[in-house]
Protein backbone atom coordinates (compact mmCIF):
# COMPACT_ATOMS: atom_id res chain seq x y z
CA UNK A 1 0.00 0.00 0.00
CA UNK A 2 1.43 3.06 -1.05
CA UNK A 3 2.06 5.82 1.90
CA UNK A 4 0.87 8.23 -0.16
CA UNK A 5 -2.40 7.68 0.01
CA UNK A 6 -5.64 9.95 1.11
CA UNK A 7 -8.78 9.94 2.74
CA UNK A 8 -11.88 11.49 1.84
CA UNK A 9 -15.24 11.67 3.74
CA UNK A 10 -18.21 13.16 4.34
CA UNK A 11 -22.28 12.86 4.80
CA UNK A 12 -25.05 14.40 3.35
CA UNK A 13 -28.09 16.43 4.58
CA UNK A 14 -31.29 17.08 4.00
CA UNK A 15 -29.82 19.24 0.18
CA UNK A 16 -29.10 15.88 -1.35
CA UNK A 17 -32.29 14.36 -0.11
CA UNK A 18 -33.39 10.58 0.90
CA UNK A 19 -29.95 8.12 0.42
CA UNK A 20 -31.48 5.31 1.71
CA UNK A 21 -32.86 2.63 -0.62
CA UNK A 22 -34.81 1.03 1.86
CA UNK A 23 -36.22 3.99 4.33
CA UNK A 24 -38.16 6.33 3.30
CA UNK A 25 -39.13 7.97 0.48
CA UNK A 26 -36.71 5.77 -1.84
CA UNK A 27 -37.89 7.39 -5.44
CA UNK A 28 -34.96 9.20 -7.21
CA UNK A 29 -32.57 7.53 -4.22
CA UNK A 30 -29.95 6.13 -6.53
CA UNK A 31 -29.74 10.02 -8.39
CA UNK A 32 -29.90 11.47 -4.87
CA UNK A 33 -26.80 9.33 -4.16
CA UNK A 34 -25.22 10.21 -7.47
CA UNK A 35 -25.24 13.48 -7.18
CA UNK A 36 -23.50 13.75 -3.23
CA UNK A 37 -20.96 11.37 -4.15
CA UNK A 38 -20.19 12.81 -7.51
CA UNK A 39 -19.11 16.10 -4.86
CA UNK A 40 -16.24 13.79 -3.62
CA UNK A 41 -14.99 11.88 -6.49
CA UNK A 42 -16.68 8.62 -5.74
CA UNK A 43 -18.32 5.92 -7.98
CA UNK A 44 -21.60 5.31 -6.54
CA UNK A 45 -21.55 1.75 -8.12
CA UNK A 46 -18.37 1.19 -5.84
CA UNK A 47 -20.12 1.78 -2.73
CA UNK A 48 -19.90 -0.86 0.27
CA UNK A 49 -23.30 -1.00 2.03
CA UNK A 50 -24.70 -3.08 5.02
CA UNK A 51 -28.11 -3.84 6.69
CA UNK A 52 -27.40 -2.31 9.63
CA UNK A 53 -28.99 -4.46 12.95
CA UNK A 54 -27.22 -2.06 15.71
CA UNK A 55 -25.00 -4.54 16.77
CA UNK A 56 -21.23 -5.24 17.10
CA UNK A 57 -20.38 -6.97 13.84
CA UNK A 58 -17.46 -5.53 11.97
CA UNK A 59 -16.96 -6.19 8.16
CA UNK A 60 -13.27 -6.38 6.75
CA UNK A 61 -14.33 -4.50 3.60
CA UNK A 62 -12.53 -6.36 0.10
CA UNK A 63 -12.25 -5.78 -3.47
CA UNK A 64 -14.85 -8.70 -3.81
CA UNK A 65 -17.47 -6.41 -1.52
CA UNK A 66 -17.33 -3.37 -3.84
CA UNK A 67 -20.49 -2.64 -4.82
CA UNK A 68 -22.80 -4.38 -2.11
CA UNK A 69 -25.76 -2.42 -1.59
CA UNK A 70 -24.53 0.09 -3.86
CA UNK A 71 -27.39 -0.27 -6.45
CA UNK A 72 -30.35 -2.35 -4.51
CA UNK A 73 -30.69 -2.87 -0.56
CA UNK A 74 -31.04 -6.50 -1.22
CA UNK A 75 -27.64 -7.21 -1.91
CA UNK A 76 -26.03 -4.79 0.87
CA UNK A 77 -24.18 -7.06 3.64
CA UNK A 78 -26.06 -8.54 5.99
CA UNK A 79 -25.94 -8.02 9.88
CA UNK A 80 -23.46 -4.90 9.92
CA UNK A 81 -22.72 -1.92 11.65
CA UNK A 82 -19.03 -1.02 10.66
CA UNK A 83 -16.64 -1.37 8.07
CA UNK A 84 -12.28 -1.24 7.89
CA UNK A 85 -10.46 -1.68 4.42
CA UNK A 86 -7.25 -1.16 3.64
CA UNK A 87 -7.82 -0.86 -0.06
CA UNK A 88 -7.77 2.40 -2.38
CA UNK A 89 -10.92 3.29 -4.04
CA UNK A 90 -13.25 1.47 -1.92
CA UNK A 91 -15.91 3.44 -0.41
CA UNK A 92 -17.53 2.59 2.85
CA UNK A 93 -20.88 4.18 3.22
CA UNK A 94 -23.15 3.83 6.57
CA UNK A 95 -27.05 5.10 6.98
CA UNK A 96 -27.96 7.39 9.80
CA UNK A 97 -31.14 9.44 11.04
CA UNK A 98 -29.86 10.28 14.62
CA UNK A 99 -27.64 7.40 15.37
CA UNK A 100 -23.63 8.53 15.01
CA UNK A 101 -20.81 8.39 12.27
CA UNK A 102 -17.76 7.47 13.22
CA UNK A 103 -15.00 8.02 10.83
CA UNK A 104 -11.82 6.44 11.68
CA UNK A 105 -8.34 6.73 9.89
CA UNK A 106 -5.35 5.25 10.19
CA UNK A 107 -2.70 7.57 7.87
CA UNK A 108 0.32 5.24 8.72
CA UNK A 109 -1.32 1.88 7.03
CA UNK A 110 -2.89 3.68 5.49
CA UNK A 111 -6.62 1.92 6.51
CA UNK A 112 -9.90 3.53 7.24
CA UNK A 113 -12.62 2.32 9.73
CA UNK A 114 -16.39 3.94 9.80
CA UNK A 115 -19.44 2.79 12.28
CA UNK A 116 -22.86 3.49 12.66
CA UNK A 117 -23.38 3.83 16.86
CA UNK A 118 -26.52 4.13 18.14
CA UNK A 119 -27.43 3.35 21.59
CA UNK A 120 -27.33 -0.41 21.10
CA UNK A 121 -23.97 -0.62 19.04
CA UNK A 122 -22.23 1.66 21.74
CA UNK A 123 -23.15 -0.13 24.62
CA UNK A 124 -21.72 -3.39 23.00
CA UNK A 125 -18.66 -1.31 21.86
CA UNK A 126 -18.44 -0.79 18.30
CA UNK A 127 -16.00 1.48 17.95
CA UNK A 128 -13.28 -0.12 20.36
CA UNK A 129 -14.42 -3.44 18.43
CA UNK A 130 -13.57 -1.16 14.94
CA UNK A 131 -10.18 -0.34 16.13
CA UNK A 132 -9.50 -4.28 17.64
CA UNK A 133 -9.74 -5.05 13.88
CA UNK A 134 -8.30 -2.45 12.30
CA UNK A 135 -4.98 -3.24 14.92
CA UNK A 136 -5.51 -7.69 13.99
CA UNK A 137 -5.47 -6.76 9.73
CA UNK A 138 -3.47 -4.00 9.27
CA UNK A 139 -1.40 -3.25 12.21
CA UNK A 140 -2.81 -0.12 13.12
CA UNK A 141 -1.46 1.70 16.27
CA UNK A 142 -4.42 3.35 17.81
CA UNK A 143 -2.11 6.36 18.83
CA UNK A 144 -1.93 7.22 15.07
CA UNK A 145 -5.51 7.43 14.47
CA UNK A 146 -7.85 10.27 13.63
CA UNK A 147 -11.24 10.20 14.52
CA UNK A 148 -14.39 12.51 13.73
CA UNK A 149 -17.55 12.64 14.98
CA UNK A 150 -20.35 13.21 12.30
CA UNK A 151 -23.70 14.35 12.96
CA UNK A 152 -25.95 12.74 15.72
CA UNK A 153 -29.18 13.13 18.05
CA UNK A 154 -27.37 14.84 21.19
CA UNK A 155 -27.20 15.11 24.71
CA UNK A 156 -30.02 18.09 24.23
CA UNK A 157 -32.51 15.89 22.56
CA UNK A 158 -31.86 12.24 22.92
CA UNK A 159 -34.06 11.65 26.10
CA UNK A 160 -34.47 8.08 27.27
CA UNK A 161 -36.02 6.08 29.89
CA UNK A 162 -34.46 5.59 33.25
CA UNK A 163 -33.67 1.62 32.57
CA UNK A 164 -30.56 3.10 30.69
CA UNK A 165 -29.06 3.43 33.71
CA UNK A 166 -28.11 -0.24 33.79
CA UNK A 167 -26.86 -0.10 29.90
CA UNK A 168 -24.99 3.04 30.74
CA UNK A 169 -24.81 3.81 34.75
CA UNK A 170 -22.06 6.64 34.51
CA UNK A 171 -22.98 8.50 31.09
CA UNK A 172 -26.75 9.13 32.10
CA UNK A 173 -27.69 12.83 32.85
CA UNK A 174 -30.67 13.44 34.79
CA UNK A 175 -31.95 16.71 34.06
CA UNK A 176 -35.90 18.44 35.10
CA UNK A 177 -36.68 14.82 35.90
CA UNK A 178 -35.75 13.57 32.74
CA UNK A 179 -33.12 11.27 31.68
CA UNK A 180 -30.68 12.14 28.90
CA UNK A 181 -28.03 10.04 26.73
CA UNK A 182 -24.44 11.41 25.04
CA UNK A 183 -23.43 9.23 22.40
CA UNK A 184 -20.78 11.31 22.08
CA UNK A 185 -19.16 11.17 24.99
CA UNK A 186 -19.41 7.23 25.87
CA UNK A 187 -17.86 6.41 22.21
CA UNK A 188 -14.99 9.48 22.93
CA UNK A 189 -14.41 7.59 26.36
CA UNK A 190 -14.42 4.23 24.49
CA UNK A 191 -11.77 5.08 21.68
CA UNK A 192 -9.57 7.20 24.77
CA UNK A 193 -9.94 3.66 26.53
CA UNK A 194 -8.51 2.17 23.01
CA UNK A 195 -5.41 4.51 23.50
CA UNK A 196 -6.54 7.36 20.44
CA UNK A 197 -4.99 10.27 21.25
CA UNK A 198 -7.77 12.75 22.64
CA UNK A 199 -6.20 15.72 20.77
CA UNK A 200 -6.74 13.47 17.00
CA UNK A 201 -10.71 13.54 18.37
CA UNK A 202 -13.09 15.88 16.80
CA UNK A 203 -16.47 16.31 16.47
CA UNK A 204 -19.00 18.29 13.90
CA UNK A 205 -20.95 18.92 16.82
CA UNK A 206 -24.21 18.39 14.83
CA UNK A 207 -27.67 17.63 16.48
CA UNK A 208 -29.94 15.91 13.86
CA UNK A 209 -32.54 16.24 16.28
CA UNK A 210 -32.15 20.24 16.97
CA UNK A 211 -31.13 20.64 13.12
CA UNK A 212 -34.15 18.97 12.02
CA UNK A 213 -34.12 21.13 8.93
CA UNK A 214 -30.82 20.44 8.04
CA UNK A 215 -31.04 16.22 8.76
CA UNK A 216 -32.90 13.05 9.38
CA UNK A 217 -34.19 12.71 12.63
CA UNK A 218 -35.96 9.49 13.61
CA UNK A 219 -36.99 10.80 16.84
CA UNK A 220 -38.82 13.78 14.81
CA UNK A 221 -39.62 12.25 12.09
CA UNK A 222 -40.23 8.55 12.82
CA UNK A 223 -40.08 5.51 10.76
CA UNK A 224 -40.66 7.10 7.51
CA UNK A 225 -37.80 9.56 7.64
CA UNK A 226 -35.13 9.37 5.11
CA UNK A 227 -31.78 8.28 6.06
CA UNK A 228 -28.17 10.39 5.80
CA UNK A 229 -25.14 9.01 4.10
CA UNK A 230 -21.57 8.84 5.69
CA UNK A 231 -18.99 7.85 3.68
CA UNK A 232 -15.62 7.42 3.35
CA UNK A 233 -12.63 6.35 1.30
CA UNK A 234 -8.87 5.88 0.22
CA UNK A 235 -7.44 7.00 -2.93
Amino acid sequence: MSQSAEVVFGFSNRTHRNMSLHYGDTAGALDNRIGFLSGLGIDHRKLVCAKQVHGDSVRVASRKDSGCGALTYESAIADTDAFVTDKLNLPLAIFTADCLSIFIYDPETPAIGLAHAGWRSTHVRIVEKTIKLMQEKFGTHPHNLIVTFGPSIRICCYEVGKEFLDFFPHEVTKSGGKYYLDLVRINKGELLESGVEKGNISDTNICTCCRNDRFFSFRKEGASCGRTMSVMMLR
